[in-house]
Formats: structure tokens, sequence, C-alpha cells
């Protein structure tokens, strides 16, 4: 091999970059101090953009498919180097490859909880987590903006501030949605879709596409968890039972209590209460329930009932209407006897108290005269 061969042999024929990594996003081809000769030939590949770069100056940048390098197929090269007539001689420059396939499986996620406020829970916090797909859009501006100098630049070292700004539009996306809580876990399709188009004017600045986002998880404190799971039961399971499932756990809850008997008695007593006024609050709503076929079926509402009233004979006179309520008192202050005459409408004559049966019960509640000392 002659001198001429050998330094014939140090000049670039072919210029090309095989990827067999997973998280390259830019590749500069090395020289060696290898000179590119004219006439060389660039091999780019599907998923790939070649940019050269003349001393710190973006220059050409070529699309997939192979290139022959000379002054035709390099017009801005060929202005910075002064080339007005063609070149023959090798000449430098540095070659970038940029991939621009999809990089998938990028993982971002919340490291602190995000603070909301809710209509019905107050203030609480949620933690979110999922991933994203990112290509670069743009080579020349990610070369400039982010690449830099770099010779073998990879998804981690963007990936810490791709992540930081997932998280920043994001909180602000789900502060300005104002949705329940409950509803972030179950539209995680939509508030992916929203968080998206909002990021992708950030990502656009590098240079990058934003191709897909997603949010896999939506996670908020146990205590809240649960009462929305109790919540969502309450339109489709018995209030009753519902409400003597309460009382039975409050029960329960009062026996295991350190203070034995009597804490269970208090229990029991709150445990009753409880189921009480539950069904109390209850009661009005299962009424209209129960009224609403009638009425879809074209009949009409039950009439209000009303409440029973009685007149009385007291000291020799007449008085009344009185309501139950009022009646029991009078007969715990021994106003009315079982043998008082009363009446109401609907009774055919005046009859002793005692043997009206919607009465004779409030005797049974008034205790006994005391014996005689």
């Amino acid at each position: 091999m002659g001198l001429f061969d050998s330094i014939r042999g140090e000049f670039i024929d072919i210029i090309e970059w095989t990827d067999d990594s997973n998280d390259t996003l830019v590749y500069r081809f090395e020289r060696h101090d290898n000179e590119i000769k004219n006439n060389a030939k660039l091999v780019v590949r599907e998923g790939q953009v070649a940019v050269f770069i003349n001393e710190g100056q973006l220059a050409d940048v070529f699309t997939p498919g192979t290139h022959t390098l000379s002054t035709q197929n390099l017009p801005i090269l060929t202005t910075l180097k002064g080339w007005k007539y063609g070149f023959d001689s090798p000449f430098k420059a540095e070659v970038y490859f940029v991939s621009t396939r999809n990089f998938t499986d990028q993982k971002w996620g919340t490291k602190n909880p995000i603070t909301l406020s809710d209509a019905r829970f107050g203030m609480l916090e949620i933690r979110a987590f999922g991933t994203y797909v990112i290509k670069v859009d743009d080579p020349t501006i990610f070369l400039r903006e982010i690449v830099g100098t770099d010779g073998h630049f990879t998804t981690d070292e963007i990936s810490n501030q791709l992540r930081s700004m997932i998280v920043a539009q994001f909180t602000d996306a789900i502060g300005e949605a104002e949705l329940p809580v409950e509803k972030y876990a179950a539209n995680t399709n939509e508030i992916s879709k929203l968080v998206k188009d909002i990021m992708q004017e950030d990502f656009n600045g590098y240079g990058i596409k934003l191709t897909k986002f997603l949010i896999e998880n939506v996670s908020m404190p146990e205590e809240i968890k649960k009462e929305i799971f109790e919540l969502s039961r309450l339109d489709s399971i018995d209030l009753d039972k519902f409400a003597k499932i309460k009382a039975a756990k409050a029960i329960e809850k009062a026996a295991e209590n350190e203070s034995g008997t009597a804490g269970a008695g208090m229990g029991m007593g709150m445990g009753f209460a409880m189921a009480n006024q539950m069904g109390n609050a209850f009661a009005p709503q299962q009424q209209q329930a129960a009224a609403q076929p009638a009425v879809a079926a074209g009949g009409a509402p039950p009439p209000i009932p009303v409440a029973e009233t009685y007149h009385v004979v007291v000291s020799g006179q007449q008085a009344g209407p009185f309501d139950m309520a009022t009646l029991q008192k009078m007969i715990s202050e021994n106003q009315i006897t079982k043998e008082s005459l009363v009446w109401k409408q609907g009774m055919p004559t005046w009859t002793a108290a005692g043997e009206v049966s919607s009465l004779s019960n409030l005797f049974g509640a008034v205790p006994p005269p005391l014996p005689p000392s």
C-alpha cells in the first residue's frame, strides 16, 4: 500500500450510526481526527436525523436516506465554509445523529403530596404517578436548548427536568379542574388528556413532542377513601339495615371497652340512639321513594296522616281536643284517669279512657301511686 493509499484511508467514506440502545437521544459521530471527504456517503436510518455543525453553528439537516456529501447537498455548510465553486479536499464538521423515535415508559410521580380543597372533605392531600412517551420533534431546537456539546445524550439526562415540568402542570391542572376528590380516580383518562394538552407548549420549547401522557393512579388518605366508599354505597343499600349495622358496630366497640359493663351499656345506648336518629333522618327519603311508583303510574300521593286528638271531661267540663302528647302529660299529672270520659270524631258516645285501646297504653307508662308510709 502506497503513501497515497494510506492517507486516503484516513478519510471517512461512510458516515452512519447504528443505534442498539433503548435510551440514546443524541449520538455524535466520532471522527477520531479523520476528515470527511468530498462525495462521502451519509446513511440516515428510519427514526434518525443527522445534523451537521460547523464550529458551533448549526448547518444542514438530513432526513432518512443515503446522501452524497457535496456542495449541492450541503448548502448551509457550503456558505459557512465559503465554498463558492465547490470543493475537492476533505473538510471537518461535527455530525450529530438525533433519534426521532418514541421513547416509551418514561416514569413520573409526585414526590410530595398535593394539597387540595374539597367541598365535602375540606383540605386533603393526594399523590399521583404514571408514565409518558416523548420523541424529538425539532432536532435543531433540541440540540441548541438541551444537548449542547454532549456527544452521547440519553433520556436519563433530561428525565428529572421533564418530571418536574409534568408535576408542576399536573398540580395546576387538577387545582383548576375543581373536581370532587372521588372523581379523580374515575376520570384518569380525561385528566390525562387535559394535562397532556396543557404541557405540550412547555415541551415544544425543548423541541420535544409529548406523544402520550398517562395517569396510572391517584391515591388519597385511607380514611377519606373509606368514607367515600361508604357514601357511594348509600344509594344502593337498605338504609334501615345500614342504620342497624352502624348500631351493631357501636355496641361491639363498646363491649371491647375496658370500662366493662358500664361501658357496654353506654355503647348500647349510643348505638340505639344512633340507629334511631339515622332511621328518623332516612324515613322521609324512604316514604318519598315508596310514594314515587304510585305517582309515576299516574296515581295521587297518599294523604298526610292526621294527628289523633280527644275531647276529655275534666272537673265536669268538656275540654280539648288534646293530642296524644298532651294526654300523656295530663295522665302523668292525674288530671285524667282510666274512668275519665273521652270522645273523638267517629266515636258514637263518650267512653271511659281506660276502655279506649289507643289510650289504655298511655296509662301503662305512668307509675302506680306510692304505697302508704
